[in-house]
């Protein structure tokens, strides 16, 4: 008895000090994220550089989340950075006289060619607005990497470096055999004969249609990287294609400068020499660098005092459009009625005087997509709604662009994919004969078990799908037919899921301007007769606090998922998306890849 007593106080007692333990160690986090979340004063020191390290994963909008950047021991950690707090880092950095150029280092990027080309287009418009100098420098340069880095008038590399320019390889996965060996049948309707997104589940290769437009945007993307590139280097396109074809990423780096691909080789001793003698320091003294961290805590110089009514709405749709948010992944998703309500926001505010829809989607829930462009629609009757297409904005990502009144892509946004798909799974093999599972059904109507995934659609339940894509096509084809002024058979031309890049749909009349985000904002002031305004931002982010509150289970299961399964993450990911997704898509291809 004497014992028992001993070890239930030693427990009440150990129970007690992991509660006061546990206590303190929450109010420790909680203090450090609001301390995180207040803004740090900074001050620019003269003569300085802003330095931008692209070594983050670049998403449209940056996060309030304090556990997006959290790094858990034994785990990789992709960090995440705003597009938008890179191009005002670097229009602060224009305004400030202490700031006297930009560096740039840089090995890889994280991003699509299209947020390149807008990063690309801010630098240029620095250094011809400014007058100030961009420098870039690398031990190894992917071949985006160095697009983005030929904006620089220096463009520098370390004397054993490597640089990637071999042109573009577009690369697709087919998981139709390995469902086969798992007993799963991935049972198909779709309209369109481009609709590439199913293929991987119901062929062993690319189909001559989908071999097609692939050829087509992507040759349509590499035209414009190496213009962009010749433009920048003083360079003849044919001249770039005929490097491009020897691949430089198994040249030595001193032939990179006899191609006038950079223009010298040094040790980043040697650079932060030359980055003085720029500056006017000392060569003893250290470098001045400013990051977009600092920058971020910089204000932007303002025209006019006070504080502006009259606002411009960016509302911004991101990820697989979804009925509902079920993703097992920390993973940006478009939710059909949330973002329908964000837009319906921005609408009733009398304030609001135009909103900008920035969509950045594969597509995903046709229905879902319906109740975003119905609200876009009731907008563009009522005030000016100008669409900025990032890196994607295919099929549903269309969908809910095509009402707008102006719609603007940058050249290498993909877009289009005009079609509709739906997808059943028969898992009746896998059951019976891999896991020895029968499956008894009692119904009272013939169609009351409609649709099952434990045996094949019939006849006539393909039949009815069938129909039913049809309609949703149809649907689709006529909101595009209505917003773009085009007739039925136009859009049915250049639809059928065919993909298509910004500078394609421009000649095609699926978008209007080639842009970013930027010209879509001042389209939108020029249309609403706008002279002063400020930007307002839906859906309007949570604070730290509530941001470490949510979904912080769901982050951790991620990063492991990821950091265990490495590069075949993205394959788990993907049948994950097909086999839990409900009623028709309108998605384009799952696994594009553009290297």
């Amino acid at each position: 008895m004497k014992n028992f007593l001993k070890y239930v106080l030693a427990t009440v007692v150990g129970i007690i000090l992991v509660g006061i333990i546990g206590t303190f160690l929450s109010i420790g986090l909680i203090s450090a994220i609001v301390a995180m979340s207040s803004p740090q004063e900074v001050t620019l020191k003269e003569n300085s550089l802003l330095r931008i390290d692209l070594d983050a994963q670049i998403t449209d909008r940056s996060s309030n989340d304090p556990f997006e950047n959290l790094e858990i021991p034994g785990m990789q950690n992709t960090k995440k950075i705003g597009l938008g707090d890179i191009k005002s880092a670097i229009n602060k950095a224009a305004d400030e006289e202490n700031i006297k150029g930009i560096y740039i280092r840089i090995d890889q990027v994280m991003a699509g060619y299209a947020t390149c080309e807008e990063i690309r287009g801010t630098l240029k418009e620095f250094k011809e607005e400014s007058g100030k100098p961009v420098y870039a420098y690398s031990e190894n340069y992917s071949q985006k990497a160095y697009y983005l880095a030929s904006v620089a008038d220096k463009v520098f590399i370390q004397p054993e470096g490597m640089l990637s320019f071999s042109g573009l390889a577009s690369t697709h996965s087919f998981y139709k055999n390995a469902l086969e060996k798992l007993g799963v049948e991935m049972q198909v309707i779709r309209h369109g004969k481009f609709k590439a997104a199913v293929e991987p589940f119901m062929l062993e290769e690319m189909s001559d249609a989908n071999r097609e437009q692939i050829n087509v945007y992507i040759g349509s993307i590499w035209n414009t990287i190496v213009t962009d590139i010749a433009e920048s280097r003083g360079m003849a396109t044919d001249q770039l294609n005929v490097i491009a074809d020897e691949n430089t990423t198994f040249s030595p780096a001193y032939n990179l400068t006899a191609k006038n691909l950079v223009d010298s080789t040094l040790y980043t001793d040697q650079v932060a020499d030359f980055l003085k003698a720029q500056v006017g320091i000392e060569n003893s003294d250290d470098l001045n660098f400013h990051s977009i961290a600092d920058m971020k805590n910089i204000k932007a110089k303002r025209e006019h005092k006070g504080l502006i009514k009259e606002k411009i709405a960016v509302v911004y749709a991101s990820g697989d459009i979804v009925m509902q948010s079920s993703s097992p992944f920390d993973e940006e998703m478009i939710v059909g009625n949330q973002i329908a309500h964000e837009i319906s926001k921005a609408r009733k505010d009398t304030s609001i005087k135009a909103v900008v829809l920035r969509v950045n989607s594969p597509g995903g829930s046709a229905l879902a997509s319906d109740l975003i462009w119905r609200e876009v629609q009731l907008t563009e009757k009522v005030k000016p709604i100008v669409v900025s297409m990032g890196n994607v904005a295919a099929s549903g990502g269309y969908y809910i662009a095509c009402a707008a009144d102006t719609i603007v892509a940058n050249p290498s946004t993909i877009t289009g994919s005009i079609g509709v798909f739906g997808v059943i799974p028969n898992v009746e093999e896998l059951f019976e004969d891999k896991l020895g599972i029968n499956t008894e059904v009692v119904k009272t109507n013939e169609l009351s078990d409609m649709p099952a995934v434990t045996r094949p659609l019939t006849k006539h339940e393909k039949a009815m799908m069938q129909n039913m894509v049809e309609n949703v096509y149809s649907t689709f084809v006529n909101h595009v037919a209505d917003g773009r002024n085009l007739t039925y058979e136009q859009v049915d031309e250049i639809g059928q899921g065919r993909v298509w890049t910004g500078e394609n749909a421009l000649e095609l009349g699926l978008v209007d301007v080639l842009g970013g985000m930027d010209d879509a904002i001042e389209i939108a002031k020029n249309m609403s007769g706008l002279e002063t305004y400020r930007i307002v931002e839906f859906p309007k982010q949570k604070d730290p606090i509530q941001e470490f509150l949510k979904g912080f289970s769901t982050k951790v299961k991620n990063k492991i998922i990821t950091n265990e399964l490495g590069y075949a993450a993205k394959h788990y990911k993907a049948v994950n998306t097909i086999m839990n997704s409900n009623g028709i898509m309108a998605r384009m291809p799952y696994d594009i890849s553009v290297e």
